[in-house]
């Protein structure tokens, strides 16, 4: 254990000694002992001064010079010129100024170590007949798991057995349970709200969604704002300041406890608390959102973005196709093409195959099991389902095994990008479902809301065909459109956005991810998007949601915002009151306890950032 820690977990018996010294020395001066009393102050101001001094040799070691010297000087001047009762007072304040902060920090940080404290260690496993509990470094994939009711899953899986029901507000924010049946995905670290049921697991613990979670949570917890070594830059500053108008008090008044007073209300606070504060109240609202910030620097730069470079596939658009039209034979009902075509293309891995499975449960269709199946892989798939002859596939592989092509059923006006996929039956067209990646619900005024808090300039920059990308940004209020863009011409669209200010780049593939490490703020889309894009970027949004966008941005502007806010007023407030005491307005007594008050004030008007 370093110096440091030890000093941390001494803080509450430092506090505890210092308020029962002043207690005491108060008892001793009621009783007349009035040099008691200043003998008790004094051995209760020893204690935390000795254990400052050797905090202030142990960061000066390493470089860094705080403004917790300020409270050294100050106790040990009150010491030396006999204001023992404020040195008392001083070394109470400071103690419970520390353990304010810990209270404070804990408080900020509470949502995102809500994250950490729910790792599962263990899971039930199923084998040979049995249920045994495991640790988690022991699943493998393919291992069937039991998750109880109450447990957080977990690995990543799909539901084996049972329909799952799954509480994802600690992970996702989303207040409402959802449900997942057999075959369906489970993202590790959700809570099961509902009965057991059966999962087998797809990654180990290591690799799962959760895990990658809690190492951002971690590095989040580890890293340091830039405006918190700011703040250290000022605090040099201020303790010069500090001790010139000390010096200068004592000089021209020709008394030195002109001279404690001044160091005695000089605070630290505001520049030592206000700003970790606020950042990490900040980071802990995101978190609660489902919005994974990597630290203050993220969050400070993200409070600043004026541009935005936003991906198309997975971002602008779901990033999933889906079933958009189906035209059908007259002898053919829609819902009839749509069973026959997904129980043929049950036995298919193909992803669009799957889709169209996806789409029949998710309609209650009743699948049959097919037999006699063949498949082309990429073109289709030929098979019988309930006795019918099934052909499912692209236009060409099914036109070149069927007798009628059925040209009326072609579709002549589905949208760029999308792809046709055709269903005949008993060697006849039966009809065309058309699949196509739809535009997420709301862009359009999720764009015209981040204009609205500073988003000065939105440039759409995909990878995708001319035709599809002007397609799909038709009626959005973008700037610019850039498209067949590769991963290294990405990089460029960011930094020549850069000349309109700090650049955010929102994307989820891995060819986003060189972009996004090269934006001032890399903005990954989803728990369960690349690894390497959530590696690059700055912020993860654990839901898949673009609207997640817009309180990002607020709730980093408002945390820098009140951090500003908490600097300026309590400096302000410090060095009037220094004024005060250096033209001796203010006894050394009565500016060690205005000290606190502003200290006070300040790290509370920081955790402002906890709400809205």
């Amino acid at each position: 254990m370093g110096i440091l820690d030890a000093h941390k977990q001494a803080r509450p018996w430092l506090a505890a000694l210092a308020a029962a010294g002043l207690a005491l020395g108060f008892v001793a001066r009621l009783g007349g002992l009035e040099g008691w009393a200043e003998v008790i102050w004094a051995a209760a101001t020893v204690p935390v001064l000795a254990a400052l001094a050797v905090e202030i040799v142990t960061t000066l070691r390493r470089g860094d010079v705080g403004l917790d010297i300020v409270a050294a000087l100050s106790m040990s001047a009150a010491l030396a010129f006999g204001e023992v009762l404020a040195a008392a007072i001083v070394a109470l304040m400071y103690a419970g100024g520390q353990l304010l902060e810990d209270f404070a920090e804990r408080r900020a940080r509470r949502d995102m170590t809500a994250l950490l404290s729910r790792v599962p260690r263990t899971a039930m496993r199923h084998r040979a007949g049995r249920l045994e509990e495991v640790a988690l470094d022991l699943i493998l994939p393919g291992d069937r798991l039991l998750v109880r009711r109450g447990d957080v899953v977990p690995v990543d899986g799909v539901v084996a057995e049972g329909l799952a029901v799954l509480d994802q507000s600690a992970l996702t924010g989303e207040s409402l349970p959802v449900t997942r049946g057999i075959g369906e995905a489970v993202l590790s670290g959700v809570t099961n709200a509902g009965d057991a049921f059966g999962l087998t697991a797809e990654h180990r613990a290591a690799e799962s969604t959760y895990a990658g979670v809690i190492r951002l949570v971690e590095a989040a917890q580890r890293s340091r704002a830039p405006m918190a070594r700011l703040a250290d830059r000022y605090a040099l500053l201020f303790l010069g300041v500090t001790v010139v108008l000390a010096a200068a008090a004592w000089w021209f008044a020709g008394d030195p406890i002109r001279a404690v007073a001044v160091l005695v209300v000089a605070t630290p606070c505001p520049l030592i608390l206000a700003v970790p504060v606020a950042i990490v109240s900040g980071l802990s609202r995101a978190a609660k959102l489902g919005i994974l910030i990597k630290g203050g620097r993220a969050l400070e730069n993200l409070a600043r973005v004026r541009a935005l470079v936003i991906d198309k596939t997975g971002t602008l658009t779901v990033g999933q196709a889906r079933l958009v039209s189906t035209r059908t034979a007259d002898s053919i009902a829609e819902d009839e093409l749509l069973r026959l075509g997904a129980s043929l293309d049950q036995a298919s891995k193909h992803i669009i195959g799957q889709t169209i499975v996806a789409e029949a449960r998710r309609r209650g269709l009743a699948l049959a099991v097919p037999a006699e199946v063949v498949e082309t892989p990429g073109e289709g798939v030929t098979g019988r389902v309930d006795g019918h002859e099934v052909v499912v596939g692209g236009l060409h592989y099914v036109a070149a095994r069927i007798a009628d092509a059925g040209a009326s059923l072609l579709p002549r006006d589905r949208p760029p990008g999308a792809l046709a996929v055709a269903v005949a039956v008993d060697g006849k067209l039966a009809g065309v479902l058309t699949l196509a990646d739809e535009l997420r619900a709301g862009t359009e005024q999720l764009l015209r809301n981040l204009r609205s808090v500073g988003i000065d300039r939105i440039v759409l920059a995909t990878g995708d065909r001319h035709d599809v990308a002007s397609f799909i940004s038709m009626g959005l209020s973008l700037d610019q459109v850039r498209s067949e863009l590769t991963p290294d011409q990405k990089i460029l669209v960011v930094l020549s956005e850069r000349k309109n200010g700090p650049v955010l780049m929102v994307g989820d593939g891995i060819n986003d991810a060189p972009a996004l490490a090269a934006a001032d703020v890399g903005m990954a889309m989803g728990a369960k998007g690349a690894a390497a894009s959530a590696e690059a970027a700055d912020v993860v949004l654990l839901v898949d949601q673009l609207d997640r966008v817009l309180p990002a941005i607020r709730i980093a502007q408002r945390s820098r915002r009140i951090a500003l806010e908490s600097v300026v007023a309590g400096m302000g407030l410090s060095i009037l009151a220094m004024i005060a005491a250096a033209f001796g307005y203010l006894q050394p007594v009565q500016g060690a306890l205005l000290q606190e008050v502003i200290d006070v004030a300040v790290i509370f008007n920081a955790l402002r950032a906890l709400r809205g």
